[in-house]
């Protein structure tokens, strides 16, 4: 296949490129800004993309926007987190639901924040939308996908989980205070987290761009999390263990919310708990399904 892909130099992105160049497919880069000529040029900041660069194209891998956690929710922040993904996927969308013989294929990334602060509740894709900032974002995220589905074009939105990778992301900035032994439980630790390797994440992308069921493709939501989510409790406490460090500073609530603001309500004490059901029932294979092999692995590269 010719595969476009944005965001192809974030932590998905890296991971994913390699993988699908390897496997003999031809990625097109979508870059902001000046494109080298195997690179396809757009600014979704000005609404500027021209729809004839993806002739050709047999399915669009969009991946940008802003990076939720670097730095503190200002309202600019907040402004700029939500046009990355909401008018970012529109634009895109759009512009391939315009062409004559559009790309088959729309593989578009959201996230697990969809669901909400839903304490303990098991949560499948079927789970209607919670509340709160990244939830109202996750939705609107994916209603911009609309243009594309009505065009007929199959559209699959990756609800990612918490993507573990020591290059970057969560468990890269976890890694200095853990490895120092001032790690610890955040708030309660009753908080349950829907974690997933980088590597499933890549693999779950290039299923979702090959796999066809029996009479119907695989679209719509789909959760990429591992099928055992954990608490923030047993997080730590794994990752202690596989740094062979103690855990036993923890992260009062109210400091979290001193140092983090809205951030901390979000991203570290909201609870979580997604399975992976469609990828499963569609036979998706978790190459980790338990996170200390997950942690381990990753770790000792």
């Amino acid at each position: 296949m010719h595969i476009a892909v944005s965001g192809s130099h974030g932590l998905v992105g890296s991971a994913l490129l390699p993988r699908l160049q390897n496997a003999g497919q031809k990625v097109t880069r979508i870059v902001r800004g000046s494109a080298a000529e195997d690179e396809i040029s757009w600014n979704p900041t000005e609404g500027r993309f021209e729809p004839s660069a993806l002739q050709g194209v047999d399915a669009v891998v969009h991946l940008a926007g802003e990076n939720i956690a670097s730095g503190r929710w200002t309202a600019e922040k907040k402004r700029r987190i939500r046009a990355s993904r909401v008018d970012g996927t529109r634009l895109v969308c759009e512009a391939i639901a315009s062409l004559e013989t559009p790309p088959k294929t729309l593989v578009s990334a959201s996230a697990v924040g969809f669901y909400g602060d839903r304490g303990d509740a098991l949560l499948d894709e079927s789970a209607v939308p919670g509340s709160g900032f990244l939830a109202d974002v996750a939705r609107d995220w994916e209603a911009a996908t609309e243009p594309a589905a009505a065009a007929g074009i199959r559209v699959v939105l990756l609800r990612f989980g918490v993507i573990l990778s020591a290059q970057g992301g969560a468990l890269a900035a976890m890694l200095r205070p853990f490895r120092l032994g001032v790690g610890g439980v955040v708030g309660s630790g009753r908080q349950f987290m829907s974690w997933v390797a980088i590597e499933d994440v890549a693999r779950a992308i290039e299923f979702a761009l090959d796999h066809t069921l029996a009479d119907e493709s695989l679209c719509g939501p789909v959760s990429v999390v591992a099928p055992n989510p954990v608490t923030n409790r047993e997080f730590t406490k794994t990752l202690g263990r596989v740094l062979s460090r103690p855990t036993v500073v923890p992260l009062p609530a109210f400091a979290a919310r001193l140092a983090l603001g809205e951030m901390a309500d979000e991203l570290l004490l909201s609870s979580i708990r997604a399975e992976p059901k469609k990828l499963i029932e569609s036979g998706f294979s978790f190459r980790y399904s338990e996170l200390e092999p997950a942690l381990r692995s990753l770790l000792a590269k």
